[in-house]
């Protein structure tokens, strides 16, 4: 399903108005929304009513009772119909479902581009912004290597790491969603122009805050639980002890999301950050294998909705879509078992593509692993 925007409404247009009431922060907004049962009845309650739901400031109850958003919702709603950005809120049909169960959803999200079902299989890939150039040789391959295997790559738009995700999920004809710590009408990083450009085309641009929010550092700490929220798991490439993205990965665990990290030279301040991190319990990252292996149980239960569109597609071909990977190792896996060793050799393949070619092909239920690491052909 792709994200539209809607004809305006009285609902989208209170979420609006909450999003934009002066003091008024994301667990407000859905303290108020679930106390009322509607946004729109937030609106319409009384200063006794309000006053009655605790851990609200005074100034938000204030602009609250006097209607005082920061700018007209109807204006606001007009502007964003105009840029192409679509407002998702909490409940609809197309926000994402990974984020809708984390503790503090976003009330409201500015959307550039589109949100689909199968952005449900997600990973988000963070990093330092200084990164080595090893690393975003290494980040690029990782989520072009993903992306192949319909894993749609998140990350926060920083130059760095960060950019370097967004270019692999592109470079493998993947799907990516940005994160900002900004409105989507500000440019920024302004190095990032035209990859944003290219993120619309092949996901979306996703922010909470209003158009014209500049990235304040405050800002990226909510942006992060975004990242981790949309994702079945966090892999951090390169990251010192001070760096964001430390604070995805712990946002990732209080979410119950996998955290992997890339191991790096031994004493450099890039590898800081990822070593505490496989010290704390961290997943080694070394290929997509690793962290296709990891969400493997995850992805299966709701495998559904990319089951759901193969089979619209097989029956529209007469055929199951395989890539041209895929395509060669089932025309080698006969019924008869064979070893993942047996089968790299034969490909010459390195075993971590032939596992990751594998886990995509039982995925389909294409095939079938067995105990040892064999697997037979079941299609």
């Amino acid at each position: 399903m792709t994200s539209v925007c809607r004809p305006c409404d009285a609902d989208r247009i209170a979420w609006l108005t909450l999003k934009l009431t002066p003091g008024l922060g994301n667990r407000s907004i859905l303290r108020l929304a679930r106390h009322f049962r509607s946004p729109s009845a937030v609106l319409q309650a009384t200063g006794a009513a309000l006053a009655a739901v605790s851990g609200l400031r005074p100034q938000a109850l204030r602009a609250l009772l006097q209607n005082r958003p920061i700018r007209d919702p109807g204006a606001e709603w007009e502007s964003l119909q105009d840029k192409g950005i679509c407002l998702v809120c909490l409940g609809d049909p197309d926000y994402p479902a990974n984020l809708a169960v984390i503790p503090d959803p976003p009330a409201v999200l500015f959307v550039q581009g589109s949100l689909e079902p199968r952005d449900l299989v997600s990973v988000a890939v963070v990093g330092s912004r200084s990164a080595s150039a090893l690393g975003m040789v290494f980040t690029e391959q990782l989520c072009a290597d993903l992306a192949r295997q319909a894993v749609t790559i998140v990350s926060g738009m920083a130059v760095g790491i960060d950019s370097a995700a967004h270019r692999g999920a592109l470079k493998g004809d993947g799907r990516t969603l940005a994160v900002l710590g900004c409105g989507l009408d500000v440019d920024y990083p302004r190095a990032n122009r035209k990859l944003r450009e290219a993120v619309t085309q092949s996901g979306a641009l996703i922010s909470e805050f209003p158009l014209g929010a500049l990235p304040e550092p405050g800002h990226f700490p909510s942006r992060n639980r975004i990242i981790s929220g949309l994702a079945l798991g966090v892999a951090v490439v390169e990251a010192g002890h001070r760096s964001g993205s430390l604070i995805t990965a712990r946002l990732a665990l209080e979410q119950g999301r996998e955290v992997f990290a890339v191991p790096g030279p031994a004493r450099h301040y890039r590898s800081i950050g990822p070593h505490q991190l496989l010290r704390d319990g961290a997943k080694l990252l070394e290929s997509a294998a690793d962290i296709l292996q990891e969400i493997a149980p995850q992805v299966r239960p709701s495998a559904g909705l990319r089951a759901e569109t193969t089979a619209q597609n097989s029956e529209a071909s007469g055929s199951q879509s395989h890539t041209a990977d895929e395509t060669m190792l089932l025309q080698l896996l006969q019924r008869v078992p064979m070893h993942i060793d047996e089968i790299s050799r034969l490909l010459h393949w390195p075993a971590s593509r032939a596992a990751v070619v594998l886990l995509a092909l039982e995925l389909k239920g294409a095939v079938r692993q067995l105990p040892g690491k064999s697997f037979v052909r079941v299609v």
